[in-house]
């Protein structure tokens, strides 16, 4: 019998945990030809999520907790969970927060038996988001997928099904920034989508706001590659032709019109707009090197406090 893993992150996710392990359980049991475990990775909880962990791992084997030393983020959580669970024939990825319904799991497993490797899950629409979350998650997926090598699926999360050998080859990559979800859509393989609604919280609340929604969207632009670098030269090269033509032509009108040069004011114009051109281009700059530190430092991308119930 084939074995699926559930891979779980949580951060402060005590309100939400008891009705997700509820629902993904009625879910599982409905499954057949397939043995389920989960992996529990606490992200540095603060409440009682781990305690309610440990609870339900308690003579539960299948149920396996890895916790981190402290809150390193969603994109390490995963990693982590994926060492342990790429040892499985498939991984799924879930929220915690029920807003990836267990019951995708069903036609995940479906299409997994028709020999896809990745089964990634894509909302219908955002009717339920604002009107400023559902431009700027727009605005993210067209810019990232005009600058990313490859690019990802619009309105896809984390929530997906990828096989064994998936979870082998993005736990190969040796990046320690990693923005998931380009990593499972830069290795390839077979890939198919599964629509759905998604539900708001069922509990709790959640752990994002618009300032590390903002940084996380730069993160993932950056880490699609070296375009958004490229894109300066070929900027300042057409701001100089352009500047070279001006110039020209403000010459010869002072020389063969006699018109006075332009005074003060278009002269702060002009050099406000190149100075706001410099600094946005070195903070391009600034942010690819910034990923250059933190890869030259080499430390780990997360730090396990405990192990229960997993394999090493």
């Amino acid at each position: 019998m084939k074995k699926i893993a559930l891979l779980v992150p949580l951060y402060n996710e005590q309100e939400v945990l008891p009705l997700f392990w509820q629902k993904t359980q009625q879910v599982i049991q409905s499954v057949e030809d397939f043995c389920f475990e989960y992996i529990f990775v606490n992200d540095g909880s603060t409440d009682d999520t781990l305690r309610l962990l440990k609870d339900l791992a308690d003579g539960n084997t299948p149920v396996k907790i890895i916790s981190l030393a402290r809150n390193f983020g969603k994109e390490a959580a995963l990693t982590a969970g994926l060492a342990q669970a790429a040892k499985a024939d498939a991984t799924i990825v879930l929220d915690a927060d029920l807003q990836d319904p267990p019951e995708l799991i069903i036609d995940f497993v479906e299409k997994f038996k028709q020999g896809y490797d990745t089964i990634y899950a894509c909302r219908k629409d955002r009717q339920k988001d604002s009107f400023f979350k559902r431009v700027s998650a727009g605005a993210f997926y067209r810019v990232y997928n005009a600058l990313a090598e490859r690019p990802i699926p619009p309105d896809a999360g984390d929530c997906r099904l990828i096989s064994r050998r998936v979870a082998e080859a993005v736990l190969s990559l040796p990046e320690r920034e990693r923005f998931m979800k380009g990593l499972f859509s830069w290795v390839g393989f077979k890939t198919t989508s599964v629509a759905y609604v998604r539900p708001e919280r069922a509990a709790g609340k959640t752990k994002w706001n618009y300032w590390k929604l903002w940084n996380f969207a730069l993160s993932g632009i950056t880490a699609s590659g070296s375009l958004p670098l490229k894109l300066w030269t070929y900027f300042g090269l057409a701001l100089s032709v352009f500047a070279f033509i001006y110039a020209m032509i403000v010459a010869g009108k002072k020389i063969f019109l006699g018109n006075p040069v332009s005074g003060y004011s278009s002269l702060m114009v002009t050099i406000l707009f190149f100075s706001g051109v410099q600094l946005i281009s070195l903070g391009v700059i600034g942010e690819y090197l910034s990923r250059i530190f933190v890869e030259v430092k080499a430390r780990p991308p997360y730090i396990v406090d405990e192990k229960i119930n997993c394999d090493d």
